[in-house]
């Protein structure tokens, strides 16, 4: 059997074609406005793939939003990431001034502020694990009271003897705080202070507030 001559040439490999990137077309003013009519018009942050949907083709939500922070620079509004999405926010240093003319709905109790910090800051957690770690009782009112507002929503329940309904809060309480996510979430203290609750508006207009006495508990245990 002969051997193949030396200068036998070898196959070539299956040459493989790069494959070329998705062509992003540099930001347009029509995306930045729509954009921003997209933030005005939604009572929610705008997530990235909503955004995406309704811009033209070869436009890219980021760099969209990022010319529109741009456009918005310097202005009354400005772009915020809270909750998982993106909403048109008072620029910070004009809230103080419109606190004159902008009528703020009433704001939760300082016990349901309190419970609120409770549930973030542990959740998912019992009622029975909010009253021991607040050393105070929780009526049902407040329970009511948060989750009327969207604030917390059941998460499950505890695998222990009566399987209790375990709590959390909900993407409304990102919102109503402007964090981004739970990580941002301030100390306990800072939550609970009058500081940092200024920005939730969370109390029904007219509504009752829940009672408490001196020392922080409520009345009207149920």
């Amino acid at each position: 059997m002969c051997a193949p001559p030396d200068d036998a040439a070898e196959p070539e490999a299956a040459a493989t074609e790069p494959v070329a990137p998705p062509v992003v077309a540099p930001v347009s003013a029509e995306a930045v406005r729509l954009a921003e009519a997209l933030l005005f018009a939604s009572d929610r942050p705008v997530q990235l793939h909503k955004l995406q949907s309704v811009l033209p083709e070869g436009q890219s939500a980021p760099a969209v939003l990022e010319g529109l922070r741009q456009v918005l620079e310097g202005r009354g509004v400005v772009l915020a990431e809270v909750a998982g999405g993106y909403a048109l926010r008072t620029a910070p240093d004009l809230a103080p001034a419109l606190t004159r003319v902008v009528e703020v709905p009433r704001r939760l109790p300082r016990v349901a502020m309190e419970t609120l910090a409770v549930i973030a800051w542990h959740q998912p957690v019992t009622r029975a694990e909010v009253e021991e770690i607040r050393g105070a009782g929780l009526s049902q009112a407040t329970l009511e009271a948060l989750l009327e507002h969207g604030l917390i929503a059941p998460k499950g329940h505890k695998e222990v003897p009566g399987r209790p309904t375990l709590w959390g809060t909900t993407p409304r309480f990102l919102e109503q705080f402007g964090l981004a996510s739970l990580k941002d979430l301030p100390r306990r203290e800072e939550l609970v202070s009058a500081e940092a609750a200024a920005p939730l508006l969370a109390a029904v207009e007219g509504g009752e507030a829940v009672a408490t006495d001196e020392g922080g508990d409520e009345t009207g245990q149920g």
